[in-house]
């Protein structure tokens, strides 16, 4: 698990970051819709720190998505320059840092959403006595379950999107990034999907491994 250094370092990393996005913004407004989930998570992550202490692969994607979202934030997902860059290099319509911010959502909750399932016993992928064909209905569950929970999280946002669309109207442009694409919503979750799907596949197995020792040292 991380370490107090670790968590410390990453902490005023993001803070730093956070720091350099509020200046001067593109937009105001939509600094705030695009940073709140950070702004959420930090005060929350310190609270349970001791509590339910997250494995080390779960902080290190914490802290990548945190960064992804406030750099968004600063330029809008339609500025970013990283996106302008990838534009050129693949000869892209669109600047597409929104649909890295999109897989983020999915690949990052997906770790998440695996280890509070499995570690709060919602899911048990070994119990005493099972056999491997138990196991392997355990793990099935878990992996159906997390991509379940990534693509409701993912569409939920798009309601959000929606909703601020409906109440701020012209002034909601920036924070819903769209670019003319018709299918920009149906994009978004499709990106999540294979986001969720993606980190379990890559990261299962190094994940479980933590969360075992996690769970070892917390009792």
């Amino acid at each position: 698990m991380a370490n107090n250094k670790e968590l410390l370092v990453l902490l005023v990393l993001i803070l730093a970051t956070m720091i350099w996005s509020w200046i001067n913004p593109y937009d105001r407004l939509t600094w705030w819709l695009e940073a709140i989930p950070v702004i959420i998570a930090l005060p929350l992550l310190f609270y349970t720190r001791n509590s339910f202490p997250l494995t080390r692969i779960s902080y290190y994607l914490i802290f990548v998505h945190a960064v992804i979202l406030v750099v968004g934030a600063h330029y809008t997902y339609a500025r970013v320059p990283l996106g302008f860059l990838i534009q050129d290099w693949f000869d892209f319509s669109r600047n597409h840092y929104d649909r890295i911010g999109h897989l983020a959502q999915g690949f990052v909750p997906a770790i998440l959403a695996r280890e509070i399932l499995w570690r709060k016993q919602v899911i048990n992928i070994v119990s005493p006595g099972d056999g491997v064909g138990s196991q392997g209905k355990g793990k099935a569950w878990l992996f159906f379950l997390v991509t379940c929970f990534c693509l409701a999280f993912s569409a939920f946002y798009e309601l959000i999107e929606w909703w601020s669309a409906v109440i701020g109207g012209d002034g909601s442009v920036e924070f819903l990034g769209t670019q003319g694409d018709v299918w920009d919503a149906q994009w978004d979750m499709m990106l999540a999907l294979i986001g969720a799907i993606s980190a379990q596949l890559l990261l299962g197995g190094v994940h479980h491994r933590q969360m075992l020792k996690v769970s070892e040292f917390t009792g």
